[in-house]
């Protein structure tokens, strides 16, 4: 009879600290029936995550993590921890470093299988065929068999010897009820503004009538972070407890439109498209950019126009303002409270909220810590969305309980002058189906229609919709002939050029020419992922004619470039 082989001496007990600690993901549904979670690492994502979640200050450790070679240097094993909802069900962890010239398939790749019942998986990184075309740690992946499944997992880096990492601090649960909670609560609000317009849709709901809540602004309000991201987002919640308060049934509705990694620079070009659509009126628009702004390039006057664009709607809807927060405590609320005052808006702060107790301990009258808030740099966790639906919500309260305010259908609001500016008040969106009476577009060797768009999750959808699918695009890789441009010919104050960003080896940058003079070089590939990039080509005071053409930049013919739509002011 032959035992058992003796086992392997334990290996020490090794050094580590946190990336993700017991953190909710959710299997996105994908073409195939997998389901997958992606977390990006890129762009200062795996630091902040370090400092975050692993408590890591120390900036050597956290140089290192900003490129692969550092990576290597500092790792030498990853510890992968999953426990799925699902008994006996299995994830894959893939860790994917991006590449210097192809982004996405230049770079290792590795994974391993990781089971669904708590116990640690690790990767060594000796293990593992190195690329040399790696730059940096891009993302991590969690791939269930099956969509619609859900998990808690944790990730930690365990380090080479002659590194030292803080001491893992227990954290205990957070608490929502309690004296501390509710005060952190109450600082969320900064102003009930005018509280009529809000009332009267209050009112409405009340008396059984329909009553619509609208939500736009970027990723936070997509539901980023929110897993599942369609019912445990801050808009979703936000929207319940709205209709629980006041509604009378199923007469409170919901528009959800927030899109990833853009300003209300986009936001007001898209807003009839994505918050009107099919004729919607909504009566309450919550509009959320306070953390996406600092891509404005007009510094406030895009968001000023979006907030006079709703306030100005023929039915009066209500606008709230929504300013919420990166786990470096920032926001650009600074810039916007001032609008919202001017217009007398309710005004709902998540940074004053909770970044005064982040600071404090458990005794101290700390009631969440930012690894429990935050699910990466720039999205909160399911307890976050909770926490900003709870702010909003204690505005709804505060404004039922108040006076009903002054009516405003005097239009005075409008007639005054604005903070900071109203230019784009009246933009609106061209593409190929919405196209403008006043313009002339030859679509040149820009013939073709891009379907590998930035995709978003719309109200309760959990599959994405493409962004501006009524595009234009030149793909070198099919181009035969002689090159023509597209051009615009149209009569207009202002125009943005709204094209797509992308991380491609393919993409290639584009010279826009406005009246024969060459305005910019539009690129891509500056921030490394597919989304919607807005870039204003002219504002003027008055409306004359223009002549815009988009080619191809000198030694990019063979690439592509996708035109996604403009945002013109006639």
């Amino acid at each position: 009879m032959v035992g058992p082989k003796a086992p392997k001496d334990p290996e020490k007990k090794r050094a580590g600290f946190y990336i993700m600690r017991e953190k909710e993901i959710f299997g996105a549904p994908q073409p195939d029936g997998r389901g997958i979670q992606f977390l990006y690492q890129d762009s200062g994502r795996l630091i902040n995550s370090a400092q975050i979640s692993g408590n890591i200050q120390d900036e050597e450790i956290l140089e290192l993590l900003k490129t692969t070679q550092g990576f290597r240097k500092l790792v030498h094993s990853i510890g992968v921890r999953a426990e799925s909802e699902t008994p006996g069900e299995k994830l894959e962890f893939v860790f994917q470093m991006y590449g210097k010239e192809d982004i996405y398939g230049g770079g290792t790749v590795f994974s391993a299988e990781v089971p669904g019942d708590g116990m640690e998986e690790k990767i060594l990184l000796s293990q593992i065929p190195w690329r040399e075309e790696d730059k940096e740690p891009g993302q991590i992946r969690f791939c269930f068999p099956k969509s619609g499944h859900k998990a808690i997992v944790s990730v930690k880096l365990y380090v080479n010897d002659g590194f030292s990492v803080p001491q893992e601090e227990e954290e205990e649960p957070a608490d929502l009820r309690g004296e501390a909670a509710e005060e952190m609560i109450s600082r969320s609000l900064v102003s009930l503004g005018n509280p009529y317009r809000l009332k009267k849709a209050m009112e409405k709901a009340k008396k059984g009538e329909p009553v619509t809540l609208a939500y736009i602004g970027g990723s936070i309000t997509q539901g980023a972070g929110a897993v599942p991201i369609h019912t445990e987002c801050y808009a979703w919640k936000s929207y319940e407890a709205f209709a629980r308060r006041f509604g009378t049934g199923d007469n409170v509705r919901y528009i959800k439109a927030g899109v990833g990694g853009t300003p209300s620079e986009l936001g007001m070009i898209r807003f009839e498209r994505d918050v009107l659509r099919g004729g919607e009126k909504p009566d309450v628009v919550v509009v959320e950019f306070a953390v996406n702004d600092e891509g404005d390039e007009t510094k406030g006057v895009c968001y000023e126009s979006l907030v006079r664009k709703i306030l100005a709607l023929p039915w009066r809807p209500a606008v709230v303002l929504l300013f919420s927060v990166f786990a470096n405590d920032w926001n650009l609320q600074e810039r916007m409270i001032p609008i919202g005052e001017h217009y007398h808006l309710p005004m709902v702060s998540v940074l004053d909220a909770v970044s005064p107790q982040f600071g404090l301990k458990k005794e101290e009258g700390r009631v969440v810590s930012k690894n429990q808030y935050f699910y990466d740099m720039f999205h909160p966790t399911n307890l976050g969305h909770t926490i900003m639906a709870r702010c909003l919500e204690n505005l709804f309260e505060k404004i039922d309980k108040s006076p009903a305010g002054a009516d405003d259908r005097d239009n005075q609001l409008l007639d005054q002058e604005p903070v900071l500016g109203k230019a784009f008040e009246q933009v609106r969106l061209l593409d190929k189906k919405d196209l403008c009476s006043q313009g002339e577009i030859s679509q040149g060797s820009f013939r073709y229609t891009d379907e590998d768009l930035q995709f978003v999750e719309v109200d309760l959808d959990t599959v994405g919709s493409p962004e501006f699918p009524y595009n234009w695009q030149y793909d070198g890789t099919r181009e035969t002939g002689e090159i023509q441009p597209f051009t615009l010919k149209l009569t207009c104050k202002s125009l943005v050029l709204v094209f797509k960003d992308s991380g491609e080896a393919d993409a290639g940058k584009a010279q826009v020419f406005v009246d024969g003079a060459l305005r910019l070089t539009a690129n891509p590939l500056i921030n490394g992922w597919t989304h919607c990039n807005p870039v204003i080509l002219f504002q003027e005071e008055e409306a004359r004619d223009h002549v815009i053409e988009i080619k191809p930049a000198p030694g990019e013919e063979q690439k592509k470039f996708t035109i996604l739509g403009f945002g013109y002011v006639l």
